[in-house]
């Protein structure tokens, strides 16, 4: 092999380490890194139901209701408006 394939060969490698350089970073980087790590905790995550969910839920819809029936209104009628 004469030296100029080799200065060839390497200014190639270069060239396309430099075209993939994003692409590289976004899978081995640091960030990647931390990227897989965070997702295979977030794998890992379960859901916790109570065991009385029913009662849970009835509940709170109950003072949702009980909130809203609660808060003040603008109404036209109210306020004395006449269209």
């Amino acid at each position: 092999m004469s030296v100029f394939a080799i200065v060839l060969l390497i200014a190639a490698a270069v060239v396309l380490a430099a075209a993939e350089w994003p692409r590289l970073t976004q899978s081995i980087g640091a960030d990647a890194r931390h990227k897989r790590a965070r997702e295979k905790r977030k794998r890992e995550w379960r859901v916790v139901r109570s065991e009385s969910e029913g009662d849970d839920s009835d509940e709170f819809a109950r003072a949702v209701e009980r909130d809203l029936a609660s808060l003040p209104t603008t109404d036209d009628r109210d306020a004395g408006h006449k269209r």
